[in-house]
């Protein structure tokens, strides 16, 4: 693994958004605008690197699931903050029946610096972005930049194989909705949601468009609709369960829940049961099922214990939001809100740059690699992303 410099290419801010990314620059506190997708640098892996690395990820999806078991077995729901009888009622249900509801993707963010295991960080399994420049835009800079070479990226063909394999599981009849919030003012999340739907519709599936706040609530048939009143069968969301189940039609979408065999009316992609995965309580599942494991770190929910530094990580949260890191001979200190302590394992530094690899899954299988780079130890909003190459 190895970072190397590039002059970027004339015109890249235009050729990228054409490519869909439509946010190639972020805005910072002093209202400046700075490279969000960044090409003056780009990170070289060897094969075997990326051979180990899909084989480390993998191995980590495996566990996961496991975990997701043992936390469905021993009603450990408690552990994830899930308090509502109900909530957890539907999430064992979804596991159980997890064959006969579609589940597309997630990605591993992985401390890794070429030299040492691969150590898991989190697992973003509901809600995941960066999916579109780590599918598009860094494929066809290596195409233009490195003709011949080659990527750790087949997520195009992967997700397009998955919607045709799980096609059979959709509600007959009717388009399969993709589903955004409008409060995305950056405009990642619908252009997620759009690569999804892209790629469904080339899987051969119907497809419709529809933003979270647009979903109406149609009382006479106790169904959700869209603007025209229309039925809505499926619908993929890139939209939290932990906001889906608590906001004001939480009821209305715990009712009429199709959560496997078509029993009921709406079925929600990802499934509830991704609400096992995408809990940072589950890294402290994970090491007290595999302690030791040379892809883990040390995660408590009770306290930081005797880590000699820690990082205090929500339960629930993106970007990076409200984590905080207490560097060794910080005092044992608990946070007001559940959290997940997991041992301190600073992001490699190269160059000045501190990044973290962000390893796809489709299903159950690696797919590609997008890396993202931040100045501190949070990957933050700030956060840029890098291409890569396998050379």
């Amino acid at each position: 693994m190895e970072r190397r410099t590039m002059e970027p290419r004339p015109g890249w801010q235009r050729t990228v958004e054409e490519q869909g990314l439509i946010y190639p620059l972020t805005r910072y506190p002093d209202d400046s605008l700075r490279p969000y997708w960044d090409e003056s640098a780009y990170y070289v892996f060897s094969l075997e690197e990326i051979e180990a690395l899909e084989e480390v990820v993998e191995d980590l999806h495996r566990m996961c699931l496991a975990a997701a078991e043992h936390i469905v077995t021993e009603d450990r729901f408690a552990d994830l903050g899930i308090t509502d009888p109900r909530v957890a009622r539907t999430v064992a249900e979804a596991w159980h029946r997890r064959a006969e509801l579609p589940s597309v993707y997630g990605r591993f963010d992985l401390r890794y610096d070429g030299t040492g295991p691969a150590k898991l960080l989190e697992y973003n399994a509901d809600t995941p972005t960066s999916l579109v420049e780590a599918a598009s835009p860094q494929w066809f800079w290596m195409e233009e930049r490195f003709p011949g070479a080659d990527q750790w990226n087949s997520l195009h063909e992967r997700l397009i194989g998955a919607w045709k394999k799980q096609a059979a599981l959709l509600p007959p009849g009717s388009p399969l909705y993709f589903a955004y919030s409008s409060a995305d003012e950056l405009g990642e999340d619908m252009m997620t949601v759009a690569y999804l739907k892209e790629t469904a519709e080339q899987a051969g599936l119907a497809t419709d468009w529809i933003s979270m706040e647009e979903i109406g609530w149609d009382r006479l048939s106790g169904r959700f609709v869209d603007q025209r009143l229309r039925f809505i069968r499926s619908v993929f969301k890139l939209y939290p369960w932990e906001w889906l189940t608590t906001d004001r039609f939480a009821d209305h979408v715990l009712d009429t829940l199709d959560n496997g065999g078509g029993t009921g009316s709406t079925l929600w992609i990802e499934p509830a049961w991704k609400m096992l995965l995408s809990n940072k309580a589950l890294l402290a599942v994970l090491w007290e099922l595999y302690p030791g494991h040379p892809n883990l770190l040390p995660a408590y929910l009770d306290g930081p214990r005797d880590l000699p530094g820690w990082v205090a990580k929500p339960l629930l949260g993106r970007e990076g939001a409200g984590v905080t890191v207490h560097e060794p001979g910080s005092a044992p200190a608990l946070r007001d809100e559940p959290c997940c302590y997991q041992q301190l394992a600073p992001l490699p530094d190269f160059d000045g740059n501190r990044v973290v690899l962000g390893a796809w899954v489709v299903e159950n299988e690696s797919a590609g690699l997008g890396i993202r780079e931040s100045s501190g130890l949070i990957t933050d909003e700030y956060a840029r992303f890098l291409p890569h190459v396998i050379l």
